[in-house]
């Protein structure tokens, strides 16, 4: 088993964080190793905690929920 499928998911993620991120990514608008703040910025009801918890997931299952065609 991989980390992706053993360690669970945050408790606050939702799809629109994931999403979020991913058009975070797609814009270029910053390294992902400094998208937390964004994070924070949008989602004003997350911690920094919990914003970098969310996007350590993100970076961990981008693969899965991206395969390459």
């Amino acid at each position: 088993m991989n980390e992706t499928t053993t360690k669970p998911a945050p408790a606050k993620l939702r799809d629109e964080h994931l999403l979020f991120l991913d058009s975070l990514r797609e814009s270029g608008a910053t390294n992902m190793y400094g998208a937390r703040p964004y994070l924070e910025r949008k989602f004003k009801t997350l911690t920094g905690a919990e914003c970098g918890e969310i996007l350590a997931h993100w970076m961990r299952t981008f693969s899965d929920r991206h395969p390459r065609a």
